[in-house]
């Protein structure tokens, strides 16, 4: 019975799945076939007998990691800037939708899109040029202000307790316009006669916020939220990488940017794939149990 009403629903909406087809195939390629490699983590790897030829060693390189000197700090550090960044940058696009929203000019409201929008597009490298020169207690702008407020010669970028704060505050400059889209998406949902109705009984603009814009976000809130759950120790390579220097490495050591160190310059890459699988067993663990609690809370879920 359930096979026969599959084919029926198959040959209704086939039309959809020949649609869908090309992004389940890049899915299926890009994302599970290479999951092959997974069990790299669990054998010595050997360049003349491929994945599958080295040793089996199991757990051993888990083990290793868990008891490396490094495992505290990289732990640390890696779940300060991650919850750094979901703590103050997952409100900013919320609260931006929120303002932008409540632009009712709509060239006004074009320009500040537009605005808010264009430093998703800087490189990351670009980026972290801007920091470097517009931070340098020498010749930045910042650094000169720095002085002549009476701070001092402060690095930004090599202190162990700006690095963090610079790095989320950038981040949140960065991609907050950006993120910002898909709540404004939700926003341009509302009933249009729930503001006319608002306006009616003499609500303010932060009555109408509160009580008919933010409740139209909540669903949208709740599955973005689970999803950054599911990236708690994805803090990123490339940008932290690059900011990383001598000065500031006690705070900017990371998983990611240990896994390369040690996978890339120091060819341990069966000890690299283990503590890469390591960081995305944690961050599945945080996704499902987020997911569950939404789930009894709220009713609403991934899956």
């Amino acid at each position: 019975m359930e096979s026969r009403k599959r084919q029926n629903t198959f040959r209704r909406d086939y039309q959809l799945w020949i649609m869908i087809f090309p992004a389940i195939a890049v899915i299926l390629l890009f994302n599970y076939v290479p999951m092959y490699g997974i069990q790299l983590a669990f054998r010595d790897y050997d360049f003349s007998q491929g994945l599958t030829g080295g040793e089996w060693r199991g757990l051993a390189y888990f083990q290793q990691f868990i008891d490396s000197y490094l495992f505290t700090d990289l732990m640390r550090n890696t779940f300060l800037i991650s919850l750094a960044t979901i703590v103050l940058g997952f409100p900013a696009p919320i609260i931006l939708a929120l303002i932008l929203n409540q632009i009712r000019r709509k060239k006004m409201k074009q320009l500040m899109q537009t605005t808010v929008y264009l430093p998703h597009f800087i490189s990351i490298i670009v980026l972290v040029g801007m920091l470097n020169v517009l931070l340098s207690s020498e010749t930045g702008v910042v650094g000169h202000f720095m002085k002549a407020v009476g701070l001092g010669h402060i690095n930004l970028l090599a202190s162990t307790s700006t690095f963090i704060p610079v790095y989320v505050l950038s981040d949140i400059w960065q991609h907050c316009g950006w993120n910002s889209i898909i709540y404004l998406a939700a926003l341009s949902t509302v009933d249009p006669q729930l503001y006319d109705a608002a306006k009616i009984d003499g609500a303010s603009r932060w009555q109408t916020i509160r009580y008919v814009d933010i409740p139209a976000l909540i669903p949208t809130i709740i599955i973005l939220f689970i999803l950054s759950m599911g990236n708690i120790l994805g803090t990123g390579f490339e940008k932290i990488f690059l900011m990383q220097n001598s000065l500031n490495l006690p705070v900017s050591e990371v998983i990611a940017t240990y896994v390369y160190k040690i996978g890339i310059i120091s060819n341990q890459f069966s000890l690299a794939s283990a503590i890469g699988l390591f960081n995305t067993l944690i961050n599945f663990v945080f996704l499902y149990a987020m997911n569950t609690i939404s789930k009894r809370m709220s009713e609403t879920s991934l899956f």
